[in-house]
C-alpha cells in the first residue's frame, strides 16, 4: 500500500512538471480583493467601475467566490453583490467562462464546530452580531477598487491568520480559514491551467487575497499580477459601463436599508443614482427613492413625505423594485433591509406608516401597516409584524 501511494505521488509530480514544461508561457492571474457589497456605498469602488475594470482586463475566465456545487444550483451568498449582480452578468453578456472556486464545510460539520448551521437564518435577523443587517461604517465610503492591492491595508488579516488563538478550542475560525483559502487557491490554479497563456481574473473577499497569492506564487505556470497594474478606468469608461440596475441597487441599499440609519451615506453619489433613474422615467420606484432622499436630507418634512408616499402607493399598481437583494423570496427581508421583499406600493405604504409612527400617530400608522401586509404570506406577515414591533419600540422623532 505504501508503495502504491509513493508511485501515485511521483506520477502526479511528474505530470505537473510535464504540464508546466509543455507551455512556457504562464497564465496571468489577477486577484481583485473586495469588501463584499461595499460597491454600493463607495463611488471609488462602484459597480460601474468594477464593470469597466473587467472590460479592461479582457479575461479568458473569471473566478468567483462560490462553491461549484452551489453555483450549479444558481445559489450565491446573499451579501456578495459584486458576484451575482456585477461579475456574473458581465461574464454572461460577454460569454466569458465563470469558474466558481470556494469551499465551505458541510452543514453537519458547521453544527459540530460552531453549534449551528451558519447558513440558516432566524425568523428575525438580530439587531447586532452574526447575521445582522449589512451596513457600512463611514470609512467604507472612501474605499477604492484597488484597496486590497496594498499589503498594508490587509496587515490585520495577515496577523490574525498567522496567530493561533490563545486557547486551541477557540481556533476553529482561523484553521478553517486557512484550509478554505488553500482549497480556493487550488481551484484557481486549476482554472489557470485550463487557460494556459491566458488571463484569469479572480474576484474574492480581500480577507483571502494575500494567502491565495502566496500559495500560487511558486507555481511556474502562473504569473500573479496586481489588478492595479492595469490602471484605473477613466470617468468616461465608468459612465459607459453604468447600468440602470446598478443605480437602482445603490439607491435601494442607501435609502431603504440599514445604511439609511447609519449616518454614513455619500449623498452626492446616491443623488446621482436617483437622478439617473428619474431621467429614464418618473416611475413610482424613482419617485419613492426621491421622496426618501429628500426626507433624509431634510428637504421635506414628515407631512409632505406621507402625502407623497400615499400618492405613490395609489399609482404604483403591482410594480416591483428593479433590485432588492432578496435571496429567499419566502421572507419579507433582505440581507440589508428588514422590509426588502415588498412591492413599490407596499413599501410606499410602509414608509408612510413609519413616518406617522415616528410622529406619534399610532392609529393611522397601524392602518397603513395593515394595508401594506395585505397579500403577504402568513410567514411574511409575521416577520413584518416582528420588525414593525421592533421599530415601534425604538420610534424617534426624526426620519430614519
Amino acid at each position: 500500500m505504501k508503495t502504491l501511494w509513493l508511485s501515485a505521488l511521483l506520477l502526479i509530480c511528474a505530470g505537473s512538471a510535464n504540464a508546466e514544461g509543455s507551455d512556457p508561457k504562464p497564465t496571468t492571474v489577477m486577484i481583485l480583493g473586495v469588501d463584499h457589497a461595499a460597491q454600493l456605498v463607495s463611488r471609488n469602488d462602484q459597480p460601474a467601475l468594477l464593470d469597466a475594470f473587467l472590460d479592461r482586463a479582457k479575461p479568458d475566465a473569471i473566478c468567483i467566490e462560490r462553491s461549484p456545487e452551489a453555483f450549479a444550483r444558481g445559489d450565491f451568498y446573499e451579501f456578495t453583490f459584486e458576484v451575482q449582480d456585477v461579475v456574473v452578468p458581465f461574464a454572461r453578456r460577454h460569454r466569458i467562462e465563470l469558474c466558481p472556486f470556494d469551499w465551505e464545510p458541510p452543514a453537519e460539520d458547521q453544527k459540530l464546530g460552531f453549534g449551528m448551521d451558519l447558513g440558516a437564518l432566524p425568523q428575525l435577523r438580530p439587531l447586532k452580531g452574526f447575521q445582522q443587517f449589512l451596513s457600512f461604517a463611514p470609512q467604507s465610503l472612501q474605499r477604492d477598487l484597488f484597496h486590497a492591492d496594498d499589503p498594508k491595508n490587509l496587515a490585520r488579516v495577515t496577523q490574525w491568520a498567522s496567530t493561533p488563538a490563545t486557547r486551541a478550542k477557540n481556533d476553529l475560525p482561523r484553521r478553517l480559514y486557512l484550509y478554505r483559502t488553500y482549497l480556493q487557491a487550488q481551484r484557481i490554479a486549476a482554472a489557470a491551467r485550463a487557460h494556459p497563456g491566458g488571463t484569469v481574473v479572480v474576484v474574492v473577499g480581500e480577507f483571502h487575497k494575500l494567502d491565495i497569492e502566496a500559495i500560487l506564487q511558486d507555481d511556474a505556470s502562473i504569473r500573479v499580477v496586481q489588478p492595479s497594474s492595469l490602471g484605473r478606468p477613466s470617468p468616461q469608461e465608468i459612465q459607459a459601463h453604468d447600468r440602470r440596475e446598478y443605480r437602482a441597487a445603490i439607491a435601494s441599499f442607501n435609502l431603504l436599508g440599514a445604511q439609511a440609519s447609519s449616518g454614513a451615506i455619500d449623498y452626492e453619489f446616491v443623488r446621482a443614482a436617483v437622478e439617473a433613474l428619474e431621467a429614464a422615467g418618473t416611475t413610482p420606484e424613482a419617485r419613492l427613492f426621491r421622496t426618501r432622499l429628500d426626507l433624509l436630507q431634510k428637504r421635506i418634512g414628515r407631512a409632505e413625505a406621507v402625502e407623497r408616499y400615499q400618492a405613490i402607493a395609489a399609482s404604483a399598481g403591482d410594480a416591483k423594485f428593479s433590485w432588492n437583494g432578496v435571496k429567499d423570496a419566502a421572507r419579507v427581508d433582505s440581507y440589508f433591509d428588514p422590509f426588502g421583499n415588498l412591492s413599490v406600493r407596499q413599501r410606499a405604504l410602509l414608509e408612510a406608516a413609519r413616518e406617522l409612527l415616528a410622529a406619534g400617530e399610532v392609529k393611522r400608522a397601524n392602518e397603513l401597516r395593515d394595508a401594506c401586509a395585505a397579500g403577504l404570506s402568513p410567514r411574511q406577515r409575521e416577520q413584518l409584524q416582528g420588525y414593525w414591533d421592533r421599530e415601534a419600540g425604538n420610534a424617534v422623532s426624526k426620519p430614519r
